[in-house]
């Protein structure tokens, strides 16, 4: 099944850009299709490809932090064209 999947990554320490900058770079560079907007990235695929990845990137980048909260929701549907209608 597809999912589409909303990430915020939140570092709690001065350093915060790097962290962030780090975790969406290895979206990115994933097979799956990444997109950006100011306040989250966004990650479409399908869910037994996707979730393995997603919780070995988020393990790696919560090992580089001392604390960080992530936001995340997930969409039972691929999202990734939609455009409003309005």
């Amino acid at each position: 099944m597809d999912i589409s999947v909303d990430l915020t990554l939140s570092p709690l320490q001065d350093d915060y850009e790097i962290h962030v900058i780090n975790f969406i770079k290895e979206l990115r560079n994933s097979k799956f299709t990444v997109l950006e907007n100011p306040l989250s990235t966004q990650i479409y695929g399908e869910y037994d490809e996707l979730m393995p990845f997603l919780t070995a990137q988020i393990h790696k980048s919560f090992e580089e932090q001392k604390i960080c909260v992530l936001t995340m929701k997930i969409v039972k549907t691929d999202r990734s064209d939609y455009e409003p209608h309005f």
